[in-house]
């Protein structure tokens, strides 16, 4: 029979033996103070661990957002005792002297409910704090299944798994940030494994850098597989570079060539920056696109149409130094073999089809990544055109789930250059940013520099995945709309240079800082890879196997 002084809570969770203090101040806006136990050492106490704290009926999960040295006598400062004698450093210790804690109060957990509910309330003065157990932490992240990643571990909880709601990260866009060498690569491939395997949505991924098709050398120079190798069934590579594709033993599904008259205007836009054009070149663009169609380009890099030219510029109102200057900007895109003449295909057309098998497409871009201008172009058109293509097959699909195109995400690193507050508000990206899925098409940006991404873009992203960051304003932009990001922003300004992350958003019940999984063999096989042997034996086997049995039929 239960203890009579037992409360109704102590039923539902036994209490650990590891207490750290009791609550003493705080509000739910502002977060809870708490007084650590002299038992409690300070130096034990790190930013970003959980601790659950006991109210009179609730049990609520919190996170430590700071620490800090307290006294009871303002004079201890000033005059500090004489602690070379270990018996008055006990003296004081947890009297005089005491350790503190900031705890952002997260969630409520309730095993009456299915998951854990948001915090609406506090607990009173001197409620237990506690260090939350597996059992805890578990409650809140959930298991890992179908719909649910297994992303990482909680900061000293090995045994512990942090699971992401793959389907509701892909509803919304998804942000991966970190400043440069934090692996922000690695942290997109693990998520885009996850994607991939659970089916939760096709991906097209603009690969700047060759970094997810194939294979992949990581920092200490080791060869590390691709997705292509995880997942053979399930991706294809195009690329817009096979010369350099064949040199890296790729071999790809695709070739994808631009045709210069298939470049807008509003493509040119997108590298109003990268080449320098100004508004009277902009103009003058969308003026020798009306009059001289889908050519336009091509006529106006002619060196035998100056005639036509004079004409057209006698004609209307394009100044002739804006369009010279125009003329000296595109020369620069024609060291860019994947622009042709005349070509008869249709890149776009392609990767649709591909999307439609269910298949995830990683565009290499080879030499050509090391050009901003070769990957915004080409990013921009392909997204423009696919995007249209949704609009008009979802538009189609009305009152017909079985119609729809499938969940689309669309992958792009160096993100900013595309939502720059300038531009954002008219570039495709922009308009996927803010649509939020209602085309069946999100996106997931790679950025070092969030601070440089439109504001209106940044409150649209549903699940942010986020590395060290050390510049004020980037921690500030990554934690713009965000509930506690006082208490957030210390976690996040001390995080390790590798291999963690600060997750918040959609994809997680609370704001969790992880231990990210290690990208290696263990991670390759719980993806469902094999190695070649491994595959070779497993097939003798089989055949061992089926001689022994119709031998047995013989006999």
């Amino acid at each position: 029979m239960a203890n009579e002084n037992m409360s109704e809570l102590d039923l539902f969770f036994p209490r650990p033996t590891r207490e750290l203090g009791i609550v003493i101040s705080g509000s739910l806006s502002k977060g809870l103070e708490v007084k650590l136990d002299a038992s409690a050492p300070v130096e034990e106490m790190a930013v970003g661990r959980y601790i659950t704290i006991e109210g009179d009926k609730l049990k609520f999960f919190g996170m430590i957002t700071d620490v800090a040295l307290d006294s009871t006598n303002p004079q201890i400062e000033k005059t500090p005792p004489d602690v070379s004698d270990d018996f008055l450093r006990q003296v004081y210790s947890g009297a005089s002297v005491f350790g503190r804690l900031h705890v952002a109060p997260m969630l409520v957990l309730d095993k009456a409910a299915d998951q854990p509910k948001p915090v609406k309330t506090i607990p009173a003065h001197f409620s237990t704090v506690r260090l939350a157990t597996e059992e805890d932490v578990n409650m809140v992240f959930g298991q890992e299944d179908e719909q649910h990643f297994h992303i990482g571990e909680p900061l000293d909880m090995a045994d512990v798994q942090v699971n992401l709601d793959l389907n509701r990260m892909v509803e919304r866009s998804v942000g991966v940030f970190g400043k440069s060498g934090t692996g922000k690569s690695f942290l997109t491939r693990l998520l885009l494994a996850g994607v991939i395997q659970r089916n939760a949505a096709v991906s097209l991924i603009f690969d700047m850098h060759n970094d997810y098709g194939w294979e992949v050398q990581s920092e200490n120079r080791t060869s590390v597989k691709g997705l292509k190798q995880l997942f053979p069934q399930q991706v294809a590579i195009f690329t817009l570079d096979e010369e350099s594709s064949r040199r890296r033993r790729v071999r790809p599904d695709f070739v994808v060539v631009l045709d210069w008259s298939d470049i807008q205007p509003e493509d040119l836009e997108m590298l109003r920056t990268t080449l320098d054009l100004s508004d009277q070149m902009i103009g003058a663009a969308y003026t020798l696109r009306r009059y001289w169609d889908r050519g336009w380009i091509k006529r106006l890099l002619d060196p035998n149409n100056k005639a036509d030219l004079d004409a057209l510029v006698e004609n209307t109102a394009i100044n002739r130094s804006s369009v010279d200057a125009l003329i000296r900007r595109l020369e620069r895109l024609t060291r860019f073999d994947f622009l042709r003449d005349s070509w008869k295909g249709d890149s776009a057309q392609s990767i649709i089809e591909y999307l439609d098998k269910g298949l995830n497409v990683v565009l290499e871009f080879g030499r050509y990544g090391n050009s901003l201008e070769a990957y915004i172009l080409v990013a921009n058109y392909l997204t423009r055109r696919i995007h249209q293509m949704y609009i008009e097959r979802v538009e189609r699909a009305l009152g017909d789930k079985a119609q729809e195109p499938p969940q689309l995400l669309i992958v792009i690193e160096e993100a900013h250059k595309f939502l720059d507050p300038q531009i954002a508000r008219q570039t495709i990206f922009g308009t996927i940013a803010r649509e939020l899925r209602k085309y069946n098409v999100t996106l997931l940006i790679v950025d070092q520099r969030p601070s440089g991404i439109d504001e209106e873009v940044m409150s649209q992203i549903g699940t942010r995945v986020t590395a060290l960051l050390d510049n004020e304003r980037d921690i500030n932009a990554v934690l713009t709309g965000v509930s506690g990001a006082g208490g957030l922003r210390e976690v996040l300004a001390r995080l390790d240079t590798k291999q963690q992350a600060l997750i918040m958003g959609h994809a997680v019940p609370m704001p969790v800082v992880i231990q990210t999984r290690t990208y290696d063999a263990d991670f390759y096989a719980a993806m469902g890879f094999r190695e070649a042997a491994d595959l070779k034996a497993s097939r003798s086997e089989r055949v061992s196997l089926l001689r022994g049995e119709a031998e047995k039929g013989i006999d």
